[in-house]
This record gives structure tokens, C-alpha cells and sequence, in this order.
């Protein structure tokens, strides 16, 4: 009841300052209502709902063969191996033969075909990858990441949220929400004095990535093609003690088109790597980022700066708006770790340490001529695609978006604990809405 005593009151207030603080003290408890509900629901959540979709594929498969006549399976089966020859118009990219992840669809000799097959099982010995070229990083990726760097994927604007600096670097990011999926983010990250080599393989070495990601715990290789550089990798990284760790079997290959390296990693299916309850498998991953040298922010004309364009989205299980929230929180506290990372590993390949597996396999890539894919963005067939606006926020905004499901969430847990009764309800939520409309101005 003093919840209820307290919204009177702010009522009975005529002044500005009175309903302020009355709104206040009538808000921190539906917060902390709100909060404390999704974290206790969240550690006991039942069963079903941490089920894999594999699961709930596998049950009504049983119930359609069940009731009907046998029926083709729910899963596709994964296509045959091709040849690691790329077309992109008059564009040919002619690549060392692995069939684990490179896919060719326009070779039109049979004999070909068998031919490029035989010598792929001779550089690559995963039959496993070969089984899940459908999804395998290719020229598609590719394509897709330059028109996300050069800002012509047809996407939805792009919304400005931060801008800091360093010393030694500097951070920009965007977000955008697209109709369906996740969040969407992108960022620009320029670093003083660093070579677009030596970025590369930083970003490549999950060995040193141990020594500065906190959050990633386990980084495994499960497969690699030394004529492509093409991996698959098994990461599992430490989320909030009210999340369980998250798992990611990734793909990753980089194309070269001069000093300019294009970076595709990727969620890819693993048989040979069953699902477990814990840690839980994130299928949407996106992560690519282009690295290019850029001029340093000193003034010195120099092209000594190198800058990372990351574009990034994932699916991680947990309410976007949550999400969102926790990203804007925590995105650049988890940034300016990367800039001691990177001197660390500078030091450390300037006293002649080697490179680790993972760092190798950035050497192996696949060449492009920047001529190539620019005619490949302003062909004809991608002409028709519209250009990708990028907003920017004002620099001071009036105050604190709060975003809407909280307050509508906190509102609903407040009126199921307090009373059963349709006068307390009609009231709280009455409240809810108000401030839920108030939330982008306070």
C-alpha cells in the first residue's frame, strides 16, 4: 500500500518539483520489481524453454510421421562438395582447390566438376565441411560485406551512438534496427600507429585473444584449409551470472584486395560438435569487418593509422530491448580493451615471438583487385540497389530514453504482486502509460 499512498500523494503536489519527486519514488520500486522478476524468471526458467530447435524439429517430426504417411525429413540434406573456383561477372578469382568451404556454382564441365573435387580431398581432408558447403563462407559473404562498407546494402539508416577517443585510438559506433532480426551494429575503430597486417593478425590469433578478451574463456579449431585460409572455430564466451555461457562454431575466411582486407566470420552448422544444454549455441552470428590504412588523426599526412569497419549482429537468446540496453552500457568499456591488446601484441611480435596457428592462417587468403570489386558494386546488377543512409544523434540530448517494455514490464509484475483488484490495476497501468509516453523526454 505504500506504493499506492505515494502515487496519491504525488498527486495531491501542484508543484513541478512535487510530481518529480513523487514520480520518482513511485518508479524505483516498479524497476526494481521489474528487475528483480526477470532475474529470478530468467535463473528459473523451466525446462521447455531452453529447448534447441533441433529438439522441437526432431518432436514434430515424430508426431507428422505419426499421424500422416512418411513424410521427407525437416532438414535438408547438406549439398555435395564443388570446385573453390570464384565467378563474380568478369570477375575470376582462382583459388587453391577446398571444397570444405569454397563454393562454385557455375562450373559447367562434369569432368571439371570431378577433377576439382578430386583435388580438394587432397588439401582438405574435412569431409565434415564438405557436407556443409550450403553455408559455408563465400562470395556472397564477400559481396555482402562491401556493400555494407561502402554503404550500399539497402539497409536501414544507421543511428549514431557514440563517439570517444584515446590517446592512441579512436571509436564510432552506429546501430539500426531492421524489420526482422536482431540488432544490427557497426563501428569504425582508428588505431594509431599499426599496420593493416598486424591488425589482421591480431584480430586472427584467438591464442592472444585469450590474454585480453575477458569475456572469451575457450577458443578451439576445429577445421582449417591452408590453401584458403579458411577456418572453422569453436568459441565460448562468459556472459552475466543470470545468462548461461554462450557457444559459437564460426567460419571465417579474409579476401586481400591490396592493403585492404576483408574480414568475414560467421555462425556456420557443426555436426561433428553436438549441442549441449550449456553452454548455449548462438546460431545468428554475424561478424565482418574490412581494415584498411587510413592518415593519422596527427596531422603528419601519413597513412600510419589503420582503421577496423566491423559491422556485427547476433542473436543471443535474451529480449533485444535488454540487449540494446546492455550493449549501449557496456560497449565501450569492452572497446578500450582492444587498443592495450594491440600494443601488447606489438610488443610481443616485435621481440620476435611467433606467430600461432590461428595468425598463420590470416598469411592464407584469397586475392581480389580493388578494380574488381568496384566493378562489382557498380555493375549492372547492382545498380537498382538503394544507398544506406547514416544518421547522426545530436551531440546533447534532452534526457534518458527509457525504453517502453521496461516500464509496461515493471507495471505488470507491480499489479500481479500487489492486489488482485481492478481499481489498483487500472490505476498502475494508467500511470504506465503516461510515463511510458514521458520515457524519451525525462
Amino acid at each position: 500500500m505504500a506504493l499506492i499512498e505515494a502515487f496519491c500523494s504525488m498527486l495531491e503536489r501542484p508543484t513541478a518539483g512535487g510530481i518529480i519527486v513523487g514520480v520518482t519514488l513511485f518508479i524505483v520500486p516498479v524497476w526494481t520489481a521489474f528487475l528483480v522478476g526477470l532475474i529470478v524468471g530468467w535463473i528459473w526458467k523451466p525446462s521447455w524453454a531452453s529447448l534447441d530447435r533441433s529438439k522441437f524439429d526432431y518432436l514434430l517430426s515424430k508426431i507428422v510421421s505419426a499421424t500422416s504417411s512418411p513424410s521427407k525429413s525437416l532438414v535438408p540434406r547438406p549439398s555435395a562438395a564443388c570446385g573453390s573456383t570464384l565467378s563474380f561477372g568478369s570477375l575470376e578469382v582462382k583459388s587453391s582447390n577446398c571444397s570444405s568451404f569454397v563454393q562454385d556454382s557455375r562450373i559447367n564441365a562434369i569432368d571439371a566438376v570431378s577433377s576439382e573435387k578430386k583435388k580438394a580431398d587432397a588439401s582438405c581432408s574435412s569431409s565434415q565441411l564438405r557436407g556443409e558447403e550450403s553455408a559455408a563462407v563465400t562470395k556472397d559473404d564477400l559481396l555482402h560485406l562491401c556493400q555494407l562498407v561502402e554503404v550500399k546494402d539497402g539497409g536501414p539508416s544507421w543511428i549514431h551512438m557514440m563517439d570517444r577517443s584515446t590517446p592512441s585510438m579512436s571509436y564510432q559506433a552506429w546501430r539500426r534496427d531492421p524489420k526482422t532480426g536482431p540488432p544490427q551494429y557497426r563501428s569504425s575503430s582508428i588505431f594509431e600507429d599499426a599496420t593493416p597486417e598486424m591488425v589482421r593478425d591480431f584480430f586472427w590469433d584467438d591464442e592472444f585473444r585469450l590474454k585480453w578478451d575477458d569475456m572469451l574463456i575457450h577458443a578451439k579449431t576445429i577445421e582449417e584449409c591452408p590453401s584458403t585460409g579458411t577456418m572453422m572455430v569453436q568459441w565460448i564466451r562468459k556472459f552475466p551470472f543470470f545468462c548461461s555461457d554462450r557457444e559459437y562454431i564460426i567460419g571465417r575466411r579474409i579476401w586481400e584486395a591490396g592493403r585492404t582486407y576483408y574480414c568475414v566470420t560467421k555462425g556456420l552448422p557443426c555436426a561433428s560438435v553436438p549441442r549441449q544444454d550449456k553452454p548455449r549455441r548462438v546460431d545468428l552470428y554475424y561478424s565482418s569487418w574490412c581494415i584498411r590504412a587510413v592518415e593519422s588523426r596527427r596531422g603528419s599526412g601519413h597513412m600510419t593509422a589503420c582503421e577496423v569497419l566491423l559491422f556485427h549482429h547476433e542473436d543471443m537468446g535474451i529480449p533485444w530491448e535488454l540487449a540494446k540496453l546492455g550493449v549501449r552500457q557496456g560497449m565501450w568499456g569492452a572497446v578500450k580493451k582492444i587498443d592495450p591488446g594491440l600494443r601488447a601484441y606489438q610488443k610481443a611480435r616485435a621481440s620476435g615471438e611467433p606467430l600461432s596457428g590461428p595468425a598463420s592462417m590470416a598469411h592464407f587468403n584469397t586475392k581480389v583487385s580493388p578494380e574488381c570489386l568496384r566493378s562489382l558494386l557498380n555493375g549492372e546488377e547492382n545498380d537498382d540497389l538503394p544507398e544506406t543512409q547514416v544518421a547522426s544523434l545530436p551531440d546533447k540530448q534532452s534526457g534518458v530514453n527509457i525504453p517502453k517494455l521496461l516500464v509496461f514490464g515493471g507495471a505488470i509484475a507491480l499489479a500481479c504482486s500487489l492486489d488482485r483488484g481492478l481499481l489498483t490495476k487500472a490505476v498502475i497501468f494508467g500511470v504506465a502509460r503516461r510515463f511510458g509516453r514521458m520515457g524519451g523526454k525525462l
